[in-house]
């Protein structure tokens, strides 16, 4: 197994190293652009400094390791030159026919069923099930405990909340954020926030 870069210090982090390390991964060092941190550890493992140094070593394999959508997406766009990996937990239950693009990562207990395709740099949480067919974007964020039915689409950079729930066939859109335990019943648009049951958007 190569070894891995992970750009981000925070909890985050913490759970991305676990999973890094329960595939065989071993982790060089983790990278934060927040220099109090250097010096420090998480998980045992040093941050070295900003995430720009990923750059200084030779063909570079790594994950972001920040949970924010958008921050991951700036993140992603202006460090070039990098091997993005996947991650998914030994834990885990993927199907063969799944697809996971490059980036992103899914973590213990989630279950990805048959034809999902997911995008990159996204998160599928722990706990968090994916039902067949589903349509992830990239820069997405599927939070712990979350439950997608069936041919679900969720445009780029959508939150789904710890404990959200999709029926089956509904999208949610670009950039859109879904409140801890609400319940989409319809198609919802892009760059709002939705909660309640169904999900309405409150702003």
């Amino acid at each position: 197994m190569r070894d891995v870069f992970v750009l981000g210090a925070g909890g985050h982090g913490k759970v991305v190293i676990a999973t890094l390390k329960a595939m065989g991964y071993y982790v060089v060092a983790v990278l934060d652009d927040d220099e109090k941190l250097w010096g420090s550890k998480v998980s045992g493992i040093t941050v070295a400094g900003p995430m720009d140094a990923v750059r200084k070593s030779k063909n570079p394999s790594a994950i972001i390791a920040v949970g924010i959508n958008e921050t991951r997406r700036k993140i992603a766009r202006r460090i070039e030159g990098v091997d993005w990996i996947s991650a998914v937990h030994p834990s885990a239950i993927v199907d063969p026919s799944a697809r996971i693009g490059p980036g992103t990562v899914v973590f213990a207990g989630a279950v990805i069923q048959p034809d999902s395709v997911l995008g990159s740099h996204g998160i599928i949480n722990t706990g968090a099930t994916v039902d067949h067919d589903c349509r992830i974007g990239n820069f997405v964020h599927v939070a712990p405990g979350c439950n997608l039915a069936g041919a679900v689409t969720l445009e780029e950079g959508t939150f789904m909340g710890i404990g959200s729930r999709a029926i089956p066939g509904v999208t949610v859109g670009a950039w859109t954020t879904v409140g801890a335990g609400a319940t989409v019943l319809g198609d919802l648009p892009g760059n709002i926030t939705a909660v309640g049951t169904p999900a309405r958007s409150i702003r």
